[in-house]
């Protein structure tokens, strides 16, 4: 029914007597027109039972509102309504034995019991007797060829506990009851009891169940050691042979075989694109065709309720997917072990639960036409999921936004490029669903504007732009077709290959979009057979039919009529019936201009954008087909345009296995050729692949023994859905399950998480770019690198090349014969980037691994030279570090002189800060060992005085001097300005360093190292109280909103002229006051020291204490924006208001109750960091003044105070 709730139709009920006699229900088969039901009981038994229907009688009609859209069709009602229908057993079969398993053939039913015998009955008359066939008597071999008819004896006492029919490979795979497994086949046209042969899978002894896949020819084997093992058939020797296995890895799954048990049951989807696994311990797993795995419910992720409680996952006894996939139904298994009273009592399984899953799946499993989609299109059974971000701004034809580049899916913005859990989510129109469900098909335009789906009948499309969709406005010509080989969209037009009711006609058809949705705006080509597959390729649509051939027509848009409309012409015919078995086999058909090097000439460049060769599909084994071009060469010019005969296609060669999905463009660029014209598959569990071309440098004539392309293969960590070729990006989607705890927590649905599909995207160019590397191939390897240089993430890309093959082989136990990092390095270096490429990527890796990368690109005091050379500052910072750990402090010290100097040079302020922090860190550098990197620690306050009276006794004349109030200007240095000061030197003035938190301002390198070697002891202390202070980005925001609040550079420098000649009059309070003004915590810190002096009148004191303490209550209430400097100097203020300078204790920084000032502690005593950020080096503060202020002051506002724009701190 469609997607309104399910209804219980009819049921049958045994009589308690036919109850004990049958024995329960186990197995169920319908007959495969649906008619009949097979059903077998424990006894022996086989009950069938006729499905009856009226037809006059419904159990449920719709009752549409008046006015509404009804069809009127014939045969609406059956369609519509839930059918009556009744259930009438007929005479049950005894075979006298337990049955093991039941499957269902076109006439027959073929049962598997207990006494080691196959049972073949017919579905109609049972009365024509059974045909019955003892196992032993069926010959088994390792293949086919071997077998020669001989019985096998060692099948005695063993039946078969499991069985599927394969109707590709016709036969059926068998799993006997002591684990082995099997693959029967009919020796002759008819499946007959007496005629059948069967092969071995060598090797396995622990089969529990089985499942075939009639698509891709697949027979996938459940193992009691919790793995799948999928097996096909060689055509050649016809022995079974391991395709791949589905298993759990402990690498994601840790102690995972405690965890599964055995295999219980596995079910491939309706489309065979997915395959679902279950365990005897319970758990779902979704695996790809060719073993990608996309979910599993035994993650950790969910395993425990938000109170800790462990959860058992949910224990399945039977599941079966929905209509089209986009449900699993399950029942939950009855048999769970008994539950403990106590707390988990309530969760007891005693009503069987039938549980139903919701799936969302690609549009590309049942609508493989890739050629035009570059988007992510899930659709589920009411709704499509599209990532193609904001429809507003993506290209369409009314969007003429100068930003928008129409060539390339990166125009989207990055947004649409990365991974999200944000999706447009587009709702199908209910009056569609609800005569056309479920939804079959889907296809979305390149421009990813316009989306169409087709149901049952009819079909439907929308635009992202206007959000709108459009149906048919005649329900009889939406009911009169149906879709079958697909739809896709060609520039404005939806092309379907539909069957035409009415005419009883297969139909190619083209809708325009942009007219109402009727068949009077439609181009309609009569089709001789039915369509099982469409692809587009430019102006081509490639039609694949049952008849197993191959249909080209041509597309040409006309001019000529008031609507858009086309013609549409037959080009080519090509017969595949010699290659392809069964017709169901094709999994997609697509057109390319892909070629070998049969194909590829550099005098015909034309070539290029004409369809060239046919890829198809057939159940995962990918061929290829060629134009023939051996053949007399026609000139274009020599016919006329409307005689051009194509040329025929070569015999077909096939290019990989296990291949799910195929990407090529029918775009062409220039500039990324490469990626352009490369082939993309996808290939399950085994990655990626891509069929990459090889072109000569230059234009030069091409190496004879140079391939034309290379196949790479690559592994990815997501599924691909689609591939953005100018982008070299890969998008896929992804299961994120979050926790479901609702008030219903002991239902079923709470042993299942809550599940948000998540978009994802990957870079593959490093993987390819190794690859070519590996294989000698640099130079192209350069050439595609070149091409996408400009990508955002090029410089990721690089980086992850380095520290893949660093981590690889750096870590290996095994000795490398060939390192590939040389390689790399060398490769590297070709780019501007190298440095920064380098250095970031050491940064990333453990330091343990530095010896073996610098080995193989060089001494990192060569590149931090080179970076200088350079002019890239920061990247020689980043090289520092990396030196600081690998040499002796001598050798760091005279690279961060060289760099500090240079900073100071090119006016970096930021930079010198930086330096300046990172020589104290370094220490005095007694010891000759590299040292390791400092660890923040905090500093008792009493080492900070310490150690500012130290600082201050050695770079002034004398202690008494301070103390007698003596103000003396230090030695004065000279600063080179930046270029905006047009060479003028000005004045800096060192001074003490007053606190841990504030920087010495140092005039030059040269004076830097004299002062440290002047003080040497000094330094030291610097070693042991300097933790590495680095700024977080929020404190540099905050350093840089300090600086704007700070107003003009002149007022600056006049306030602080003024503060220069209050000092020197001792007008303590006035500079106060400036100090507040300033919010130069520096300045009240020298006063709060003088006040000791007892030079000072004691009402100073007083005054500066009662004024200081008025400030902070007045900032309290009306002006906060003094709170951070008030709290920044809180120390001082405590000291002024409780404790004399000699007495103080780390006790004294902790708030008193009876302080006007309690704040927290963290704001009273504020980190280093804190401290610092007071004082950005190039503007102001105790610690000196720079040349040039950071809001770089244009020259024009400097020049007028050159006369005494000097700037001092004394101390």
């Amino acid at each position: 029914m469609t997607g309104s709730p399910s209804v219980l139709i009819v049921s049958y009920i045994e009589s308690g007597k036919a109850a004990a006699q049958f024995g329960f229900y186990q197995l169920v088969e319908w007959k495969p027109d649906d008619s009949m039901i097979a059903v077998t009981a424990a006894n022996g038994y086989i009950l069938l039972f006729d499905i009856r229907g009226s037809d006059e009688k419904y159990l449920y009609e719709p009752v549409y509102p008046k006015g509404a859209r009804v069809k009127v069709t014939p045969g609406y009602k059956e369609e519509q309504c839930a059918p009556a229908l009744t259930l009438e057993m007929k005479k049950p079969v005894d075979l006298e034995a337990p049955i093991s398993c039941l499957q269902t053939l076109q006439e027959d039913l073929l049962v598997a019991t207990a006494d080691g015998y196959l049972h073949m009955l017919h579905w109609d008359s049972v009365s024509n007797g059974r045909r019955a066939v003892n196992l032993c008597t069926i010959p088994f071999s390792l293949d086919l060829q071997s077998s020669r008819g001989g019985p096998c004896l060692d099948l005695d006492g063993v039946h078969i506990r499991e069985m599927e029919y394969c109707a590709t490979l016709d036969g059926f795979a068998v799993v006997f009851d002591d684990g082995r497994l099997g693959f029967i086949t009919p020796t002759a046209n008819r499946l007959a009891t007496d005629q059948l042969q069967g092969v071995w899978a060598a090797d396995v002894s622990d089969g529990t169940c089985v499942a075939v896949n009639n698509k891709y020819r697949l027979m996938a084997f459940g193992c009691a050691s919790g793995s799948v093992l999928v097996y096909m058939i060689d055509s050649s020797t016809g022995s079974m042979q391991l395709s791949h296995k589905l298993e759990l890895t402990p690498k994601h799954y840790p102690d995972i075989w405690n965890k599964t048990g055995a295999v219980k049951m596995i079910r491939w989807s309706p489309d065979c694109s997915v395959v679902m696994v279950t365990w005897d311990c319970g758990g779902l797993s979704l695996w790809s065709v060719f073993g990608a795995h996309l979910i599993c419910t035994l993650g950790e992720d969910f395993a425990y309720r938000s109170d800790g409680t462990k959860k058992e996952p949910l224990k399945i006894s039977s599941m079966s997917w929905g209509v089209e996939g986009y449900h699993l139904w399950v029942i939950s298994s009855t048999d769970a072990t008994p539950v403990p009273d106590g707390a988990e009592g309530d969760e007891k399984l005693q009503q069987t639960g039938i549980l139903q899953f919701q799936f969302i799946k690609s549009a590309l499993t049942v609508n493989p036409c890739t050629s035009n989609q570059e988007q992510v299109l899930l659709h589920g059974e009411d709704r499509l999921y599209l990532t193609c971000g904001d429809p507003t701004q993506a290209h369409s034809v009314s969007d003429k936004s100068p930003s928008r580049d129409s060539s390339s899916p990166l125009s989207q913005g990055l947004s649409t490029l990365l991974g999200h859990k944000h999706w447009q989510v587009v709702q199908i129109h209910s009056t569609y669903l609800e005569t056309n469900w479920p939804i079959r098909f889907a296809a979305i335009d390149w421009s990813g504007q316009c989306v169409a789906v087709a149901g049952r009948r009819g079909f439907a499309h929308y635009s992202l732009y206007t959000r709108k969709w459009k149906l048919f406005g005649n329900v009889t010509q939406e009911q009169n077709m149906m879709v079958t080989g697909g739809l896709t969209w060609w520039d404005d037009f939806v092309v379907v290959a539909c069957y035409n009711f009415i005419d009883r006609q297969e139909e190619l058809r083209l809708y325009v979009r942009t007219s109402n949705l009727d068949n009077v705006f439609a181009s309609v080509t009569k089709l001789q057979a039915d369509t099982l597959l469409l692809n587009v390729f430019r102006n081509v649509v490639i039609l694949f039919r049952a008849d197993c051939s191959i249909c080209l027509y041509s597309i040409e848009r006309r001019h000529d009529g008031p609507n858009p409309s086309v013609s549409v012409e037959l080009l080519q015919e090509v017969s595949m019936s010699r290659y392809i078995p069964h017709p169901g086999l094709v999994v997609s058909v697509t057109l390319t201009s892909v070629r070998t090097e049969t194909g590829i000439t550099l005098k015909a460049p034309q070539q290029a954008c004409s369809a060239e060769s046919i890829l198809l599909n057939l159940a995962g084994q990918l061929i290829m087909l060629q134009r023939d071009r051996s053949g007399p060469q026609v000139r274009e010019k020599d016919t006329p345009a409307n005689q051009t005969k194509l040329l025929p296609f070569c015999p077909p060669v096939v290019l990989a296995q296990c291949v799910e999905n195929v990407w090529t463009t029918c775009r062409s660029n220039r500039k990324k050729r490469h990626l352009m014209e490369a082939l993309w598959l996808s290939c399950g569990e085994a990655g990626m692949k891509v069929w990459l071309p090889l072109f000569p440098r230059d234009h030069r004539k091409p190496h004879s023994f140079l391939s034309r392309r290379i196949m790479l293969p690559f592994h990815i960590n997501i599924y691909p859905l689609t591939v953005l070729f100018e982008d070299a990006l890969i998008l896929g989607a992804s299961n994120e399950t979050a926790l479901f705890d609702g008030p219903s927590s002991s239902s079923l649905e709470a042993l299942f998480p809550f599940c948000t599909v998540e978009r994802t995207s990957q870079i593959y160019l490093h993987h390819i770019l190794r690859q070519l590397l590996v294989r000698n191939l640099g130079e192209q390897a350069l050439m595609l690198a070149q091409s996408c240089a400009m990508l955002p993430y090029f410089p990721h890309v690089l980086e992850l090349m380095v520290h893949v093959v660093l981590e690889e082989e750096a870590t290996s136990r095994e000795p490398i014969p060939d390192p590939l990092l040389p390689t790399v390095a060398k490769f590297v270096t070709e780019f501007p980037l190298f440095l920064q490429t380098i250095v970031h990527c050491a940064r990333k890796t453990e330091y343990a691994l530095w010896n073996y990368l610098f080995a193989a690109v060089g001494n990192p005091k060569d590149l931090f030279e080179e970076c200088l050379m350079a002019q890239d500052l920061d990247t020689a910072a980043s090289y520092l570090i990396i030196l600081q750990n690998m040499e002796v402090p001598a050798v760091s010290r005279q690279h961060a002189t060289l760099l500090f100097n240079t900073a100071l040079e090119q006016g970096k302020w930021d930079l010198c800060r930086h330096m300046i922090r990172f020589l104290k860190a370094i220490g005095s550098g007694e010891s000759e060992t590299p040292p390791s990197t400092p660890t923040t620690q905090e500093q008792s306050s009493t080492g900070g005085f310490e150690f500012f009276r130290n600082r201050s006794i050695s770079l002034s004349q004398s202690a008494d001097s301070i103390a007698g109030g003596k103000f003396n200007l230090q030695k004065t240095l000279s600063v080179p300005s930046g270029p905006s000061s047009k060479g003028a030197t000005q004045e800096a003035f060192l001074s003490p360093l007053v606190n841990k938190g504030e920087e010495c301002s140092i005039g030059s390198a040269t004076d830097l190292t004299e002062t440290s070697s002047m003080v040497d002891g000094d330094w030291t202390m610097v070693d042991e109280n300097f933790s590495t202070l680095s700024l977080s980005q929020s404190e540099l925001e905050h350093i840089s909103m300090e600086l704007a609040n700070k107003g003009p550079h002149k007022s600056q420098v006049q306030l602080r002229y003024l503060l220069h000649v209050f000092m020197e009059a001792g007008c303590l309070e006035w500079c106060v006051v400036i100090g507040l003004i300033l919010r130069d915590a520096g300045v009240i810190k020298q006063v709060v020291g003088f006040l000791d002096s007892p030079e000072v009148p004691p009402e100073t004191v007083q005054s500066i204490r009662a004024g200081l303490k008025a400030v902070d209550l007045w900032a309290s209430s009306d002006c906060l924006g003094y709170k951070p400097f008030l709290n920044l100097i809180g120390p001082q203020l405590l000291k002024l208001l409780e404790v004399p300078v000699e007495q103080v204790q780390p006790e004294a920084f902790q708030p008193t109750g009876a302080s006007k000032l309690s704040e927290p502690p963290l704001l009273l005593l504020p980190r280093a960091e804190e401290l610092t950020a007071a004082h950005p080096l190039p503007s102001d503060g105790p610690a000196g003044a720079s040349a040039r202020p950071l809001n770089d002051t244009p020259p024009e506002e400097q020049e007028p105070l050159e006369e005494g724009s000097y700037d001092c701190t004394l101390s």
